[in-house]
Order: structure tokens, then C-alpha cells, then sequence
């Protein structure tokens, strides 16, 4: 029953207008009607089991729209950056999806259902690096702290737009929908690390309104229909370990790539696990370091 159920939910997706749902989200999360937008902050808090105690400031009149109360800063000492040279972080709060070892140059999506590197990545050079590499895939639910950061130092190299479809990314659409993260609209970042190539993925989804960097500001949305490649030269952004790179404005997923043999052990974590960002995922070979 529970299958027949999650085939007619992701069934129904696929002829929802899911780009004019996600402008009407957009826009009403930035609305700066007061009484509007605390209805929101209250209402959609309560639902998604948000803790305000953890936000940096948790008044409602602090924030302009219901979009700044979701981005919000934590407190300092919420959590906890994992400072081993070894650590790789998590970049996120959320629930592992997947996680572990590419087959070749697939990706485990779910049971039974993988994706290529090349179709996930618009076939960018890098890929070849990252063949038999690992891979982390972290869902962000709307309860979760919704900035993303540095698992490890890197200087960015490129930033690719690919635009797609806005399926849903909660479990059970990514159960029954084929390809779902290489179908989506995403934001392709790649980094130079001291362990080769590191791959962070913003992938868009249903009613996730916004997309942004630290570096370009908001990406998405945009009426690009091509994908779109930014080359940056060396030197010109480098962010060290821990430090924010971007941020969803509404949940979505998160998935991180590193070269095969770069990681050395994964951290007792696995699919179905939470995880908060800071938090250590797994341990780096020693070369990676050295």
C-alpha cells in the first residue's frame, strides 16, 4: 500500500506547473506584510518542528520576511566544526540519504536506482577524478538549519547552473522517481582541495524558491534555459573549512564528491542517519592531507 501511495504522489508531480508553484512560494516567503509574515514564522515553525532557541536571534520582529527567519544564523556554539586536519564535515543539518562509494561512474540514488556522474555533473571535466570516488547525499528538511558549509578548505574553480525539473527531493519521491537528482535544476560548485577535487551539488526541488553562494548571490531561480559554466581564477575565492558557501531557502538536498581513495574511512554514519553540519562524516586518507 505504501508503494501504490508513493507512485501516485510522485505520479501527480510530474504534471504539476512545479516552476509557477515555486515563484508563488518565492514570492510569498519574501513578503514583508508583519502580520503575514509572523503568521508564517509561527505557523510553519510549529509544523516543521523548527527549534527557535537555536536561532541567533529567535524574535519574530528581528526578521524582514519568513525567507530571513528561515536562513537564519544559529546562536554561536549551536554546533560544534570538527577541527582534526582529517574531518571531513558534514556541509549541512539533515538525514543521509546515501552514502559511500561511486560504482564506476554511478551513483546510488536509492534501492534499485542509481544516476551517472556525467548526466548529474553536464558532463564538466571533472568527472573522470571523481570515478570509483565517494559520495555523500544529505537531505534537508524544512526543520533543518538551511546554510550550507565548507566540509573541507577549497578554492572554488567553477560554478555550473544546469537547469530542470523540480520534482520533490523527500524520500519517498527519490524512492520511486528514476535519475530524480540529474533531473532536477542544480548548482554544480567545484573546488581545488588538498584532496583533490571536491564536488558540493545545491539540487533545486519542488517549492525551493532560491539558491545562493556566498560568491554570486541568488542563482536561482532564472529563466536560463542552457546550462551555464563560470570558470574562476586561481586565487580569487578560497574558503577554509567550516567557513558558509550557500544556502537554500527552502529544503532541498545536498551532495558532496571526492576522489576514489581520498577518503579513508566513513564515520559510522549511514543512510537514514541525521547529521548536523559541523559534524565529522568521515575520515580523510593521510595523503589527502599532506
Amino acid at each position: 500500500m505504501r508503494t501504490l501511495i508513493e507512485r501516485l504522489l510522485a505520479g501527480i508531480q510530474t504534471i504539476l506547473p512545479q516552476h509557477f508553484a515555486s515563484r508563488i512560494v518565492y514570492a510569498l516567503m519574501r513578503c514583508e506584510i508583519k502580520w503575514l509574515k509572523n503568521t508564517l514564522i509561527v505557523v510553519i515553525s510549529k509544523l516543521a518542528g523548527i527549534n527557535p532557541a537555536e536561532a541567533a536571534s529567535p524574535e519574530k520582529s528581528d526578521y524582514v520576511s519568513f525567507n530571513a527567519w528561515f536562513t537564519r544564523a544559529l546562536k554561536p556554539g549551536v554546533r560544534t566544526f570538527e577541527t582534526a586536519p582529517t574531518a571531513l564535515l558534514s556541509p549541512c543539518d539533515g538525514r543521509i540519504s546515501e552514502t559511500g562509494d561511486l560504482h564506476d561512474n554511478q551513483i546510488l540514488q536509492a534501492k534499485g536506482k542509481t544516476y551517472s556522474l556525467q548526466d548529474f555533473l553536464a558532463g564538466d571535466e571533472v568527472c573522470p577524478q571523481l570515478l570509483d570516488g565517494y559520495f555523500s547525499t544529505i537531505y534537508l528538511s524544512p526543520r533543518d538549519y538551511h546554510r550550507i558549509h565548507m566540509p573541507m578548505a577549497g578554492e572554488l574553480r567553477r560554478m555550473i547552473h544546469v537547469p530542470g525539473r523540480l520534482f520533490s527531493v523527500a524520500p519517498y519521491t527519490v524512492r520511486q522517481i528514476d535519475r530524480l537528482f540529474a533531473k532536477n535544476e542544480r548548482v554544480i560548485c567545484i573546488f581545488d582541495t588538498a584532496a583533490g577535487a571536491l564536488v558540493l551539488v545545491l539540487v533545486g526541488a519542488m517549492l525551493v524558491s532560491s539558491t545562493e553562494t556566498v560568491w554570486a548571490g541568488e542563482i536561482t531561480p532564472n529563466k536560463n534555459k542552457e546550462v551555464t559554466v563560470i570558470d574562476y581564477p586561481i586565487g580569487e575565492i578560497r574558503l577554509d573549512k567550516g567557513e558558509e558557501m550557500g544556502r537554500f531557502n527552502m529544503g532541498s538536498t545536498v551532495v558532496m564528491m571526492l576522489p576514489k581513495r581520498m577518503v579513508a574511512d566513513l564515520a559510522g554514519n549511514g543512510a537514514g542517519d541525521p547529521v548536523k553540519v559541523g559534524q565529522r562524516l568521515a575520515d580523510l586518507a593521510t595523503s589527502a592531507i599532506n
